[in-house]
C-alpha cells in the first residue's frame, strides 16, 4: 500500500520508526515535511499529506502531533480527507469500518511507538463495510460541497 507519513517536532521520532516499521512490511511508506529537533507547524505537515492522499497519491495518511487533534483538525480542511484520531486498536478499526478514514492521526505524547505500531496496522488491514455506513460517507460528501447532507438519500 502506498502511505505518506509525516508529524511535527513531536511526531518525528515515532514517524521515523514506523515508517521503518512499514517499509520492512512492503508498503511503500515515505516521509513528508518532517523536522526533528526544531519547532514545527502541523498545518503543514497536514496538508502535505492530506493531498496526497486526497489526489489519489497514495492510498493512505499517517499524521503524528503532541494529542494527534492538531493534525485531525488540518487535514479535515481537505476536500476528500476523513482524518480520525484514535488511540486504540479498536477506534482504528472502527475510524476505517465505518468512516471510511483515510488519514490516522496519533499522538506522539501519550501513545508508546508499540501502541503506535498496533494502531497503524489495525488502520491499515481494516476494510471500510459499505452499507449503510457508504450513505453517511455521502452525506459528509455533501457537507464538503456546501450541501444539506439531508438531501442524500440511499
Amino acid at each position: 500500500m502506498k502511505i505518506a507519513i509525516s508529524a511535527d517536532h513531536r511526531g518525528a521520532t515515532a514517524a521515523r520508526a514506523i515508517q521503518t516499521v512499514l517499509a520492512r512490511e512492503g508498503h511503500d511508506a515515505k516521509l513528508v515535511r518532517l523536522c526533528d529537533d526544531k519547532p514545527s507547524d502541523y498545518p503543514e505537515a497536514a496538508y502535505e499529506v492530506g493531498n496526497l492522499v486526497a489526489s489519489g497519491e497514495v492510498e493512505r495518511g499517517i499524521l503524528i502531533c503532541g494529542t494527534g487533534i492538531g493534525m485531525s483538525i488540518a487535514a479535515n480542511k481537505i476536500r476528500g480527507v476523513r482524518a480520525a484520531v484514535v488511540q486504540d486498536e479498536l477506534t482504528a478499526e472502527l475510524s476505517r469500518s465505518h468512516n471510511d478514514a483515510n488519514v490516522v492521526c496519533l499522538s506522539g505524547d501519550l501513545l508508546g511507538q508499540r501502541l503506535i505500531e498496533k494502531i497503524v496496522s489495525a488502520f491499515l488491514r481494516t476494510p471500510f463495510e459499505g452499507g449503510r455506513h457508504a450513505r453517511r460517507i455521502r452525506k459528509m460528501e455533501a457537507i464538503e460541497r456546501g450541501e444539506q447532507p439531508s438531501t442524500v438519500s440511499e
